[in-house]
């Protein structure tokens, strides 16, 4: 049987770029043939092996008249290489994190929801990547149950396990050896909710007074940030480490991990942080790993077996594959029957 073409279309970087690429890696080559369509900020270097066709179209991430001439430029990509996973033929959606579901006004919300519930009719399933994300849709009446399917997220365990560890020294950040190191990784941004993080710091290190903090990213919240800490007595133990192309080399600096973000599809972090063998808590428990004994061990070897047993990057593209091969089954099903009814 000839390969199942796939065309792709992305808009934002960070954790989607990073889930298409993982999607992509483990899927079967010699089943799949790959397109990739997406904006200007992605990279064609970092998906060389992993596409056959990548091309980009100008997007921006703001809802505007741009979209428009994004959208036929699109369209002209999907009648130029004619997918049997697309627009024309059968077209999967995935969220990665409901609009909707974003901190802003009642006006916005309602529009993301209506842009949604118009666009449904025009996808034959659409791919949560949590079960609340699931929820979120049938709360909002967003499409049938029929349409939905849940396929966790998931992290390349293999490459992390296989890659170089130990990049990235404490003593490179200025942090001692013998520190309590508190950290997380994500953009300085109102979602990923750092003015909560440095916050928890003051109130940690009021405590523990060997403690640092490690903001793993950048954002236009930096500054706030920073002043906060300032005025709090924070600054010298507060670390940015701003854009890094290795954030698991910062990771494995940690003694404990937060996501403490205001809204998630899923949030990628956290099993990252459970293969590298971090406990994960919200802010109040920090103090508690802290001086508990045995807390800590408890919650890596259930982080550890549960990221190996539900968030391996390999189920995430196996999940993929049985569903898009399900669909080209059923079409050539239909062709048959089509056929035999002439």
């Amino acid at each position: 049987m000839k390969k199942i073409r796939v065309l792709h279309v992305a808009q934002v970087v960070g954790g989607v770029d990073h889930y298409i690429r993982m999607l992509l890696k483990y899927l079967d080559k010699d089943k799949f043939e790959n397109i990739l369509v997406c904006s200007q900020d992605f990279h064609e270097e970092d998906y060389i092996g992993l596409v056959d066709f990548f091309e980009h179209v100008e997007m921006t991430r703001a809802i505007g008249s741009n979209d428009l001439k994004a959208i036929k430029e699109v369209r002209n990509l999907i009648k130029k290489y004619n997918p049997d996973i697309g627009l024309k033929n059968f077209c999967v959606y995935t969220p990665h994190g409901w609009a909707l579901n974003m901190r802003s006004s009642a006006k916005k919300k309602a529009m993301y929801t209506a842009i949604e519930k118009l666009a449904a009719p025009f996808c034959d399933k659409i791919i949560c990547i949590s079960n609340a994300e699931k929820q979120s849709a049938l709360d909002k009446k967003i499409c049938g149950e029929d349409k939905l399917q849940v396929i966790f997220n998931g992290v390349d365990i293999e490459a992390y396990e296989n890659g170089i560890h130990g990049a990235i020294k404490r003593k490179d950040l200025g942090i001692p050896k013998d520190a309590f190191v508190v950290g997380m990784v994500g953009r300085i941004s109102p979602q990923k909710a750092p003015d909560v993080f440095v916050k928890m710091a003051k109130q940690v290190k009021d405590k523990v007074i060997n403690a640092h903090f490690i903001i793993v990213g950048n954002g236009d919240q930096e500054d706030e940030i920073r002043k906060y800490a300032k005025d709090n007595g924070v600054y010298d133990s507060l670390h940015i480490t701003g854009w890094v192309d290795n954030p698991m080399s910062y990771v494995e600096l940690f003694d404990v991990a937060c996501l403490l973000s205001r809204w998630e599809g899923f949030g990628l972090a956290l099993p990252e942080y459970m293969m590298a063998g971090k406990p994960i808590v919200a802010s109040k428990e920090v103090q508690r790993i802290y001086q508990e004994d045995g807390g800590k061990d408890r919650l890596v070897t259930q982080g550890l077996e549960d990221v190996h047993r539900r968030f391996n990057a390999r189920r995430v593209s196996e999940e993929h594959e049985k569903l898009l091969k399900k669909y080209v089954l059923n079409d050539v099903n239909r062709n048959r029957a089509s056929r035999r009814s002439k």
